[in-house]
C-alpha cells in the first residue's frame, strides 16, 4: 500500500536555545505532506481498517484530524467523510474537498460533530477513525519517539508538546515508555479557554469544558481522553497554559526563526519556550514537537496578530 508519511527532521534550534539558555530541538512534524502529526495515528488506523477489508472511512475534526483522514483515504483508494463544526474555516473544508473527501459541516463545537459522524459512519457502513482516542492512533504516534531516538545521543530532559484530545500526548508516552525514557518530563501546553487536561488533572478526574474559547481550535476536544489522565497521573508529567496572545506570538517567531508556519495550537507549545514557562526549571535539554497544522495562513496569523498584539 501507499507510503503515508515519512520520517521527519530533527533540528537543533539556535533560536529557542538562545532564549532558553539549554540546547532545544524541534521535530517539525509541521513538514508532513499531510500538514500534521496526525498522519501518523490517523494514517495508522486508516491502515488498519482498509486492511482488513473497509470500504470507507469517517471521521470528526475541525482540521488535522479530517485533513489526515482524507489524505490517506485518498491514497488507501477508499471514499472518505468528515464531519466538521460549522465554525471550521472554508479554506480548510476545501482542502479535504481536494482531496475527495465529503465533508459535511454539523455543530458548534467537535463533540457535537463527533456524535454525527457516529450516526453517518452507521448509515454509510463505515469505519469510524476518532482523531484521538484509539490505541491505534497512540502507536502510530509514538513512532515519532523512535525517531527521535536514533537522532538524539540519550534521552531529552523534557518534552514540550500541545495536548487537545490527548492523541499526540498518550503517543509520546507510550514512546517514551518503549524507550525506557521514564525519566524525561513531559510537559503538556494549552491554551486557556482549551484547557481540558489542565482541568482534568486539578481536578484528579475527566472534566468537560462547558466551552472552548480560545482561538486554538484544534485543541477544542472539550474532555480528553481517559487514557490521556491516566498517563499523567502514573508519570512525570507537568501542565502549562499560555494565552492565546502568547500562542500567537510564538507562532510569528517560529515563522521569522525557522520559516516555518504553524498554528496557535502548535504555538501554545513553542510559547512555553519563548516564554521561559517556570515547568522548564531545572531541566538539562529540551524536545519541543512542532505538530503543525493545516488550518494557518500568512492572513491568520495577521488577522490574529491585529486582534491580540495590537502595537
Amino acid at each position: 500500500m501507499s507510503t503515508l508519511y515519512r520520517p521527519t527532521p530533527l533540528v537543533h534550534s539556535t533560536p529557542l536555545s538562545t532564549e532558553l539558555g539549554i540546547a532545544v530541538h524541534v521535530k517539525m512534524e509541521c513538514w508532513h505532506e499531510a500538514g500534521s502529526f496526525k498522519i501518523r495515528g490517523i494514517g495508522a488506523l486508516c491502515r488498519h481498517y482498509v486492511e482488513r477489508g473497509g470500504k470507507r472511512l469517517v471521521s470528526s475534526s475541525g482540521g488535522n484530524a479530517g485533513y489526515a483522514t482524507a489524505f490517506a483515504a485518498q491514497r488507501l483508494g477508499v471514499p472518505a467523510t468528515i464531519v466538521v463544526p460549522e465554525t471550521t474555516a472554508e479554506d480548510v473544508r476545501a482542502r479535504m474537498r481536494a482531496l475527495g473527501a465529503e465533508v459535511v459541516a454539523h455543530g458548534q463545537v467537535w463533540d457535537s460533530a463527533h456524535t454525527y459522524a457516529l450516526a453517518r459512519c452507521a448509515e454509510q457502513h463505515g469505519n469510524y477513525v476518532h482523531p484521538f482516542d484509539d490505541p491505534v492512533v497512540w502507536h502510530g504516534n509514538a513512532s515519532m519517539m523512535h525517531e527521535v531516538a536514533r537522532d538524539l545521543a540519550r534521552a531529552p530532559g523534557a518534552v514540550v508538546l500541545a495536548v487537545g484530545g490527548g492523541g499526540l500526548f498518550c503517543g509520546v508516552m507510550l514512546g517514551l515508555h518503549e524507550l525506557g525514557w521514564h525519566d524525561t518530563r513531559v510537559i503538556a501546553a494549552e491554551t486557556h479557554g482549551a484547557a481540558s487536561f489542565a482541568a482534568a488533572l486539578a481536578a484528579g478526574t475527566l472534566t468537560e469544558l462547558p466551552a472552548i474559547t480560545s482561538i486554538a481550535t484544534t485543541l477544542g476536544a472539550r474532555k480528553v481522553a481517559a487514557q490521556a489522565l491516566a498517563y499523567a497521573q502514573n508519570g512525570n508529567v507537568a501542565s502549562a497554559l499560555v494565552s492565546d496572545a502568547a500562542a500567537v506570538e510564538a507562532c510569528l517567531r517560529f515563522a521569522d526563526d525557522h520559516r516555518t508556519l504553524v498554528e496557535p495550537a502548535c504555538g501554545a507549545a513553542l510559547a512555553v519556550v519563548y516564554q521561559r514557562h517556570p515547568a522548564l526549571a531545572g531541566v538539562r535539554d529540551v524536545l519541543v514537537i512542532a505538530c503543525g497544522g493545516i488550518g494557518v495562513t500568512r492572513a491568520k496569523l495577521a488577522h490574529w496578530q491585529s486582534i491580540l498584539l495590537p502595537e
